[in-house]
C-alpha cells in the first residue's frame, strides 16, 4: 500500500528530493546510497531491505514515479553510429529539451530551454531563452542515459543552453554527478562561450570538471557578431584563465570551433590560433557547421578542413577535425526540437 508523500514543487530540484528523503526518515548515509542507486552504482533499494527506513521503503514506488515524471520521452531517434541516439523530452511544464547519447559511452545534456547567447549558426539560439533547467532536470538526463548505457563514462554540457547563464544549477548538477555517479571528474565537461563567473565557480567547486570553450573566432569584433550575447571577457583573457585552470587540474582545455566557409576558415584566424595556443595545454576541435534553416552558413570543403587541422598540428598544437557526434540522429543542438515544434504548430493550424 502506498503512502502520501509530502508535496514537492512541480519543478523538482536535488534539494527538494533530499528534503523528501529526510522527511521519510532517511539519514545522510541512506540518501547517499539512494543517489548512487540512481546511477546503478549500487543496487536499487528493495522493499524489504531493513537498512532503509520503513517509510522510505513504502514510498519507493511513488518516489520513482516522481523522478520519472521529471522527463517524459516524447520522441527518439536511434543512430547508425554505435550507441548513438537522440531524445526529445517533455518537462513538467510542457517545454521540451534534447539530450544525445553519444558513441563511446557519452551523453550530451541540456542546461536550458532555449539559449540567450544567440549564436547565429545555432538552431537553439534562434528561439532565445525560455527558462532555466533545474539541477534535477539536468541530472535526470544523465540518469536516463545511464539506464540505457550502463557503461556511461562521460557527460558533456554541450546541449541546449549556455551553462554559464544557469551556473548555480549546472554546478549543483556537476557536484552531484561527481559525488555519486562514479563518472570521473575529468569526464564531466562544462562547455561555455566564456564568462568570468564560470572561472570563479569551477575554481571554488570541490568537483573540478573539464572545460570546453566555444571560441569560433579569435577576432573580437567578428566573435561578437557570431556570438552576440557571449560574456564580455576578451579572447586573450579567456585563454589565459583557461590555461591556468588546465595547469591546475591537469585537464587540457577543449576549444570548439564551428567551421563556416568564408567566415572563420581564413589563414588570418589560423595564424591567430597559432599565437594564442602555442605552448598551451589545449586542443582545438574543428567542427563543420550544421545546416540551419534560413541561415547562409555552409561547410568548408573537406580538404580545407583537413588542411586547417594539419597546419595547427605542424605548429605543435593538438588539433582535430571531426563531424559533430551523432549527426545521423540530428545531433546538432535544437534540430529535433525545432522539427517537433514546427510539426506541432502545423497540426494546430490544421485542427
Amino acid at each position: 500500500m502506498g503512502v502520501d508523500l509530502p508535496s514537492t514543487p512541480i519543478f523538482m530540484t536535488l534539494d527538494s528530493l533530499n528534503q523528501l528523503l529526510l522527511s521519510l526518515g532517511c539519514k545522510p548515509q541512506h540518501c547517499a546510497s539512494f543517489y548512487r542507486a540512481l546511477f546503478g552504482v549500487v543496487p536499487w533499494p528493495k522493499a524489504d531491505d531493513p537498512k532503509f527506513p520503513s517509510a522510505f521503503r513504502k514510498a519507493l514506488p511513488e518516489i520513482e514515479d516522481k523522478l520519472q515524471s521529471v522527463l517524459t520521452l516524447i520522441h527518439s531517434l536511434k543512430g547508425e553510429e554505435r550507441d548513438s541516439a537522440k531524445f526529445l523530452y517533455r518537462l513538467s511544464d510542457g517545454h521540451t529539451i534534447e539530450s544525445v547519447l553519444l558513441p563511446r559511452e557519452g551523453v550530451c545534456v541540456s542546461s536550458q530551454v532555449g539559449c540567450a547567447v544567440g549564436c547565429v549558426f545555432c538552431m537553439t539560439g534562434q528561439a532565445g531563452l525560455i527558462r532555466q533547467l533545474t539541477d534535477m532536470e539536468i541530472v535526470a538526463q544523465v540518469i536516463r542515459a545511464k539506464r540505457l548505457q550502463p557503461a556511461l563514462r562521460k557527460v558533456v554540457f554541450m546541449g541546449m543552453g549556455e551553462p554559464s547563464h544557469n551556473l548555480k544549477n549546472v554546478m549543483s548538477a556537476i557536484e552531484f554527478l561527481g559525488r555519486y555517479s562514479q563518472i570521473p571528474h575529468k569526464n564531466l565537461v562544462l562547455s561555455t562561450v566564456g564568462d568570468q563567473r564560470v572561472f570563479e565557480a569551477i575554481n571554488a567547486s570541490s568537483v573540478k570538471p573539464a572545460l570546453a570553450i566555444s571560441l569560433h573566432s579569435t577576432i573580437e569584433e567578428k566573435r561578437r557578431k557570431l556570438l552576440p550575447k557571449a560574456g564580455k571577457i576578451s579572447v586573450v583573457s579567456l585563454i589565459e584563465q583557461a590555461e591556468r585552470y588546465a595547469r591546475m587540474t591537469g585537464y587540457p582545455i577543449q576549444y570548439q570551433w564551428t567551421l563556416m566557409a568564408g567566415i572563420n576558415d581564413e589563414d588570418e584566424e589560423l595564424a591567430n590560433i597559432e599565437k594564442l595556443l602555442h605552448g598551451k595545454y589545449a586542443m582545438m576541435n574543428f567542427i563543420p557547421v550544421n545546416s540551419v534553416e534560413n541561415r547562409p552558413f555552409v561547410r568548408p570543403s573537406l580538404e580545407r578542413c583537413q588542411a586547417m587541422a594539419k597546419r595547427l598540428k605542424d605548429a605543435y598544437i593538438v588539433a582535430k577535425f571531426r563531424n559533430s557526434a551523432a549527426q545521423d540522429v540530428e545531433g546538432g543542438c535544437g534540430q529535433l526540437r525545432s522539427r517537433y515544434l514546427t510539426k506541432a504548430e502545423q497540426n494546430d493550424e490544421l485542427s
